[in-house]
């Protein structure tokens, strides 16, 4: 079904010799006099009528539906025009390797057929490599160039298309190189990525270790005490989502460039001051506990018209709604984020307020619950009515209807049908949703979500089903998660630090950077291993936690940052920023989500 290929670009393939190796290539050049050029290599899929692709950590099918409101590199059929580059719908598509969490790139036929997959490394002799793939006539062909090649734009975070890159090797006569690259069989299941991608990550494990700074221990402490110094704000009770390394930078407006924001979940609000709680718990600090009483006692006290929370807290116009454009609209994803965390928090300290608050979102979204099991993505917080049903952010809900579930009788069985209409999403290999500011694309965060819901199934009813889906959902997951550690430029403030890769999280396909937000589900996927006897997911567990022990500020000036700060973006790939660099800003949740996973490491 696959055969295999080699050629040039620049140059005549026939002054190249190819003699393939059991771990790539060997290539000499054969030709007389110096010439400028590139290989590649390419694997051919006949009768791919409805190709499926991943590319791990950045291409996910069409990747990008026809529809969203967010513009990213698309895959479709016979796109080939300059008008459609531009607005990045393409039947082919290269991209430099480190923007993948794993150089590889994969392709099922189509439906009910098989496919191929070719894997690679980030660099080789002679440079960066790429990964791609493109369709023509109903073949799929699979590539890998080196050096690297991006195609038929360079994506940069935005909607406007940068020019293509081309890289390219000058070869001398006679010269030889040794280019590494394994090709693979696929099944027709689209899982089938998953023993390779874990075969994969054993290999690299040999070069690639997380190198972290601080322990456990020390983690915890400096990130509550950046939770409690930086981000939390008495006046009146919230955990402010960004702020500022630099303390003396402005804006036009005079003022520091700190957001004076809070949302309820999700990047801020009711999870992190649960983690901070918890951690004033254990260590006895009053003025932590204070505090996070103070944040979630201010949420929970604000309830919309609706039943639920509002979506994010402005300072200057108060309470208000999600992100999403659509007016009115709250995201299911955050509403359900932070009645979980507050579900948890109750177990820590018994609040009448909290209690009611908690049982107002539960109840509420129940009621709207869809016959077919559909929680609701965007609700409308004057009314309650269910403004969109598309994607799978509800699936938050369901760790937070099990939780509750010793609440009232119809949490659990709501919590069921949910699982069983959102299965179909992980059983097709494409969630999407999460996150309100990416809209119907798929990111890391819709697999924490995936893996927080079936465990939680599985933990209240046994039921083999739902572990089997929280496998295939950590799975998915884990294809956002750096099997490698990306070479950067030592003059980069990543490279001076030598920081560590592996373990992070791609964000996304549209927000291609590294961010600690897996570090949500800790305690999810240590539950997943041990209810598998498979020690993997514990593992993937650790490393993550291992890598994000990077970059917290240990001492004023560390970083330039102050202590306890930590940054929400590590740039290891040119995408919104140059590769090598860090985001200046310290962001709630990336504090919050850092101490939440250490509380969970310390208490297994």
């Amino acid at each position: 079904m696959a055969d295999l290929s080699f050629s040039a670009l620049g140059a005549p393939t026939s002054d190249f010799h190819f003699e393939r190796t059991n771990g790539g290539v060997t290539v000499v050049y054969v030709g007389a006099r110096p010439i400028i050029a590139s290989v590649r290599v390419t694997v051919r899929i006949t009768s791919a009528r409805a190709p499926w692709w991943l590319i791990p950590g950045v291409f996910y099918g069409e990747n990008r539906p026809a529809d969203n409101d967010r513009v990213f590199p698309r895959f479709e059929i016979g796109a080939s025009s300059a008008q459609q580059h531009a607005a990045m719908v393409s039947d082919e598509w290269h991209f430099r390797a480190d923007r993948a969490a794993t150089p590889a790139v994969f392709v099922w036929a189509a439906p009910g057929l098989g496919g191929a997959a070719i894997a690679t490394s980030e660099r080789s002799s002679l440079g960066p490599s790429s990964i791609g793939f493109e369709h023509r006539d109903s073949v799929a062909h699979l590539h890998v160039t080196y050096p690297s090649k991006e195609y038929p734009i360079t994506y940069y975070g935005d909607s406007k298309p940068r020019v293509a890159l081309e890289e390219a090797h000058r070869w001398k006569p006679g010269e030889s190189v040794e280019l590494p690259f394994t090709v693979y069989e696929l099944d027709a299941d689209r899982h089938a990525y998953a023993p390779i991608l874990r075969e994969l990550w054993v290999l690299s494990a040999r070069t690639s270790r997380p190198r972290p700074w601080v322990s456990v221990e020390q983690a915890a402490d400096l990130t509550a005490r950046g939770l409690f110094e930086w981000h939390y704000d008495a006046d009146p009770g919230v955990l402010l989502e960004t702020v500022g390394f630099d303390r003396e930078v402005s804006g036009r407006d005079g003022r520091r460039v700190d957001r004076q924001a809070m949302h309820v979940g999700w990047i801020s609000g009711i999870p992190w001051a649960y983690a901070m709680l918890r951690h004033g718990v254990r260590l006895d600090h009053p003025d932590e506990i204070a505090a996070a009483r103070k944040v979630i006692g201010f949420i929970t006290s604000n309830l919309s018209p609706s039943g639920t929370f509002w979506g994010v807290w402005y300072r200057d116009h108060g309470w208000s709604q999600s992100w999403s454009t659509v007016k009115n609209a709250l995201h299911s994803r955050t509403l359900a984020e932070a009645t979980l965390f507050l579900v948890r928090a109750l177990l820590l300290e018994d609040n009448e307020g909290w209690e009611s608050a908690a049982r107002s979102n539960l109840d509420a979204v129940v009621h709207r619950q869809r016959a077919d099991g559909n929680l609701g993505s965007l609700h409308d917080a004057n009314t309650g009515e269910v403004l969109s049903w598309n994607g799978a952010s509800g699936l938050t809900w369901i760790a937070a209807l099990v939780e509750a579930a010793d609440r009232n009788e119809t949490y659990l069985p709501a919590a069921i049908r949910a699982g069983e209409y959102y299965s179909s999403f992980v059983l097709d290999e494409y969630l999407c949703g999460a996150p309100e500011d990416v809209d119907l694309a798929p990111t890391s965060e819709d697999g924490y979500a995936a893996v927080m819901a079936f465990v939680a199934l599985f933990r209240a009813t046994k039921e083999p089903r739902w572990i089997d889906l929280a496998r295939r959902a950590a799975d998915w997951m884990l294809t956002f998660r750096y099997s490698y550690d990306v070479a950067f430029d030592e003059q980069t403030l990543l490279g001076r630090y030598d920081f560590s890769t592996r373990g992070a999280d791609n964000a996304s396909p549209s927000n291609q950077h590294l961010h600690a937000y897996g570090l949500v589900c800790t305690a999810e996927l240590f539950e997943l291993s041990e209810a598998l006897n498979d020690p993997f997911y514990r593992d993937r567990a650790e490393e993550t936690l291992a890598c994000f022990r990077q970059f917290i500020a240990r001492e004023n000036g560390d970083f330039n940052a102050y202590r306890g700060m930590v940054s929400e973006r590590y740039y290891q790939t040119d995408c919104f920023q140059s590769k090598g660099m860090l985001l200046t800003l310290s962001h709630a949740w990336s504090v919050g989500v850092t101490l939440l996973a250490c509380e969970q490491r310390l208490a297994r």
